[in-house]
């Protein structure tokens, strides 16, 4: 049985013949099976926070055919400019050409393949990919680029966050902040009862609050991709803010300083916020060879 196919989806039963020209020809049929997308049970609406319409997530046969390629893709398991034969892919995982077409578009969307009349579709480089999707974000964090995803999420919360804090003060919405405070109140309650997604779910939605609030469009489009640097960035806990007193006391401070008007408090209490916790790199990012 075929090793490829996703934990939920039908594998190739291994009386099909399987000849030179098909799947198999891609070299990657001993390779391990890509962790399983984290998407299951009471972390799933997590996921959703931020995310646009070209995400695949529960989508059924459809939707685990772009996880399964898309992961392929991603950890090197397809590299570059390889063929994608739409027949074969229906062959092995046992799916329609509608299922394989429609799941061909959303990752060509995404940057990772192309389709062009006479050539067929093909791998993209990941100079062509679209780095900031959430998809592919999440695909690269649970595989072999790991480590290289959570060091370019750091840098790019480091960039925008603190900014977006400073333009964010004193944005005189009560309502908003009163939901501010709210979020801050369940975080402290969650981390004192150890609930590491329900505190996941409220440091998500103040962070991406924080973004929507700088008045900046560009800022608050990026807001579903600090979302699903949280998720990703801190292993089981869904979020790189580890609960811990430290960590609530931040927040509290950062929602005071909103509150107050205070650019500069503000700005200071999300950098201290991205530099308390292990988990992360603990220094501001520098320069590095290349």
């Amino acid at each position: 049985m075929s090793t490829l196919a996703h934990p939920t989806m039908t594998a190739a039963r291994s009386a099909d013949p399987v000849g030179a020209g098909e799947l198999d020809r891609f070299s990657y049929a001993d390779r391990p099976t890509p962790p399983p997308p984290r998407w299951e049970g009471a972390e799933a609406d997590l996921g959703r926070v931020g995310r646009k319409t070209t995400s695949s997530r529960g989508r059924g046969l459809h939707g685990q055919l772009v996880q399964q390629l898309g992961q392929m893709i991603v950890s090197g398991d397809l590299g570059a400019d390889r063929p994608l034969v739409p027949e074969e892919i229906g062959q092995r995982f046992e799916v329609s050409r509608t299922v394989v077409r429609e799941s061909l578009r959303v990752l060509e969307a995404k940057g990772l393949v192309s389709a062009r009349p006479n050539v067929g579709t093909r791998v993209r480089p990941v100079s062509d990919w679209n780095l900031l999707d959430p998809d592919i974000i999440e695909w690269r964090a649970f595989g072999p680029q790991r480590d290289e995803q959570r060091r370019e999420l750091f840098e790019l919360r480091w960039a925008i966050e603190p900014l977006a804090a400073r333009l964010a003060a004193g944005h005189g919405r009560e309502d908003v902040q009163q939901r501010l405070v709210e979020l801050t109140e369940v975080m402290g309650h969650t981390a004192a009862q150890g609930d590491l997604v329900s505190f996941g779910r409220a440091d998500t939605e103040l962070h991406a609050l924080v973004l929507q609030l700088a008045g900046n469009r560009m800022l608050e489009h990026l807001s579903g991709i600090v979302a699903c640097a949280l998720q990703v960035s801190g292993g089981s806990a869904t979020t790189c803010e580890r609960p811990s007193d430290a960590s609530v006391s931040l927040h509290a401070r950062l929602v005071d300083a909103l509150g107050t008007g205070d650019g500069t408090a503000a700005e200071a209490a999300v950098r201290a916020l991205l530099t308390v916790h292990p988990e992360i790199e603990p220094s501001v990012p520098g320069p590095r060879e290349h």
